[in-house]
C-alpha cells in the first residue's frame, strides 16, 4: 500500500466531519457538488448530506459545459440591388443575348432567392412592384420581351436565352412558372400588342420544348371569369394557336392541351355568351385554324355518340318497353345530328353490350345472343330504313363476330335470324356474299353463310 494513503484517509475523515453541505442547494433535487484540496495535491470530491463511510456512491470527477445555441442569422432580402445587378449586364453587353447569357452563368448572383425577379427583368426590362406589373425603381434595359417586335422571329432569341439559363439552373424554372402565372392571370393590365407578345412567347416556349414547363402552368391561369368574359382569353389562346401550329401539328398541340386538361373543355376559353360549337367554328374558321375546327366537331360528334349509347344502354338493361327506347333513340339522332349509319352501329353495340355471356359455354351465348336479337328487332327495324343501311348492319355484325371469339360461329345463325325477324332483305343478304366489301373474317363467314345463300337462290327459282 502506498505511504500516503493513511495520510488521506485522515484527511477525507476530518473534512467530513466538519464540513457539511445543505440538501438541494441547487434547487433542482440534486445536491450540489465541490473539490476539496488535500495534502499530496489531488482532488477528492465530496457528495452531499452526511455520506457515511460505508457508502457504496464513488466520488466521480468532472463537471457539465452548458452550449448556447448559435443562431441562424439571414441577410435581408433586396431583390433591388439584384434586379439592377442584372439590368447591369444587359446594359453592359449592349442587348446581345449570347454574351448576356455567359455573363450571367459566370456571375455569382444569388439567383436561388431572387429567381422570380431574375424572370420579371427578361420579361419586363426591370422590376415590377408587387402584385402589379407596372416599373418599380431601378434601372432598366430595353432588351425584355414586352420591348419586342410582336414577330417570332424577334421574340425566339429570348426562349433560347432562357432555354440556356434553365440548363444551368433547372431549379430556375419554378420562378418562371410563378412569373409566367402571375402575368397570365393580369391579361387585362397589358396593352393588346403586349398580350400578343406573351401569346407568342408561350408558343414558342412549347415548340422549343422548354425544359420542364407544365402546360397546366400557361391554361389554367387563363381561366379567370372577369378574363375569359372580356375576350381576352380567348384572344390569347387564338394567337398561341397560330404560332404553335407554324411548327408543330394538330397532333402536338392536342397533346399540350391534354397534359394541361383542356382538351375537353376548349368552350371554356370562350365568353358564356358565345360558348357554342357554331361560335367556336365560326372563329376558328375566320383565323385559318380549319384543322382545329375539324378536330373539334369530331370530339362533339364523339360525345353525342357516347351519351346516346348511354342512355340507350340504360334503357335496354331496364327492360324499357321498345316503343320508348325507339323514341329516345329518334330524340338523340335529332338533337345530335347523327348519321343514321352510326345509329345503326351504335343500336348494334348497345343490344350486343347487354348480352349477359357465358364463360364457355358456346351454346349458351348462342342462346342469348339470338334472343337478344328476336327481342330487340323492332328497335332495329325502326332504323334500318334503306338497304344501304341493313348492309351497313351485316358490316357491323361480322366485324364483331370477327373481333369476338365466343361469336365467330354465330354469325350465320345472327344473320338468318335478322332476315326472318324482317330486319334484312333477301337482296341485301345476297350483295353482301356477293360483292362485301369488308375483308375482316369474310372468307370464313361466306362459306358459313353459304348454305343459306344457297336456299335463298332456290326459294326465289321456286317462286
Amino acid at each position: 500500500m502506498p505511504r500516503h494513503a493513511p495520510a488521506l484517509r485522515r484527511a477525507l475523515k476530518e473534512t467530513r466531519s466538519t464540513t457539511k453541505m445543505p440538501r438541494n442547494v441547487a434547487g433542482d433535487g440534486e445536491g450540489a457538488t465541490f473539490a476539496v484540496r488535500v495534502d499530496d495535491g489531488k482532488d477528492a470530491e465530496a457528495g452531499d448530506g452526511e455520506a457515511t463511510r460505508g457508502s457504496k456512491e464513488k466520488p466521480t470527477l468532472g463537471g457539465t459545459r452548458i452550449k448556447t445555441r448559435k443562431r441562424n442569422i439571414t441577410a435581408p432580402l433586396d431583390p433591388a440591388a439584384f434586379a439592377d445587378a442584372v439590368v447591369q449586364i444587359y446594359l453592359e453587353n449592349d442587348g446581345d443575348l449570347e454574351l448576356v447569357a455567359k455573363n450571367v452563368e459566370s456571375s455569382d448572383l444569388n439567383f436561388s432567392r431572387y429567381g422570380d425577379t431574375f424572370f420579371e427583368v427578361v420579361f419586363t426590362g426591370g422590376r415590377t412592384q408587387p402584385g402589379t406589373i407596372k416599373p418599380d425603381e431601378g434601372e432598366r434595359h430595353p432588351c425584355s420581351v414586352l420591348d419586342c417586335h410582336p414577330k417570332r422571329e424577334a421574340i425566339l432569341p429570348s426562349v433560347l436565352y432562357i432555354q440556356k439559363i434553365l440548363r444551368r439552373r433547372p431549379f430556375l424554372i419554378k420562378n418562371l412558372e410563378n412569373v409566367m402565372r402571375k402575368f397570365l392571370q393580369s391579361l387585362e393590365l397589358f396593352e393588346e400588342n403586349e398580350r400578343k407578345k406573351l401569346a407568342i412567347f408561350t408558343a414558342l416556349t412549347f415548340s422549343q420544348k422548354l425544359s420542364g414547363l407544365p402546360p397546366e402552368t400557361v391554361f389554367q391561369p387563363l381561366l379567370k371569369d372577369n378574363l375569359v368574359a372580356k375576350g381576352l382569353v380567348l384572344s390569347f389562346i387564338t394567337d398561341f394557336f397560330k404560332e404553335y401550329l407554324v411548327d408543330n401539328s394538330l397532333d402536338d398541340l392536342i397533346s399540350i392541351l391534354k397534359r394541361g386538361k383542356m382538351e375537353d373543355n376548349l368552350l371554356d376559353f370562350f365568353p358564356s355568351a358565345r360558348r357554342s360549337a357554331e361560335c367556336f367554328s365560326e372563329h376558328f374558321t375566320k383565323e385559318g385554324l380549319l384543322a382545329l375546327v375539324e378536330y373539334h366537331e369530331k370530339k362533339i360528334f364523339e360525345v353525342k355518340l357516347k351519351e346516346m349509347k348511354s342512355a340507350l344502354t340504360t334503357q335496354i338493361a331496364e327492360e324499357t318497353d321498345i316503343s320508348e327506347v325507339i323514341e329516345t333513340a329518334k330524340q338523340r339522332v335529332k338533337d345530335a345530328n347523327l348519321p343514321d349509319v352510326e345509329v345503326v352501329r351504335i343500336l348494334w353495340d348497345v343490344l350486343m353490350d347487354a348480352v349477359q355471356w357465358s364463360g364457355k359455354n358456346q351454346q349458351q351465348n348462342a342462346n342469348a345472343a339470338l334472343r337478344q336479337v328476336k327481342t330487340w328487332a323492332g328497335l332495329l327495324n325502326a332504323f334500318c330504313t334503306s338497304g344501304k343501311l341493313e348492309l351497313e348492319l351485316m358490316y357491323k355484325v361480322q366485324i364483331q363476330c370477327y373481333e369476338d371469339a365466343k361469336l365467330m360461329k354465330l354469325f350465320p345463325e345472327i344473320i338468318r335470324s335478322l332476315y326472318e325477324l324482317d330486319v334484312l332483305a333477301e337482296d341485301t343478304i345476297l350483295l353482301w356474299f356477293r360483292k362485301g366489301a369488308n375483308p375482316k373474317g369474310r372468307q370464313t363467314f361466306v362459306k358459313a353463310l353459304e348454305p343459306f345463300v344457297n336456299w335463298l337462290e332456290e326459294a326465289e327459282e321456286e317462286e
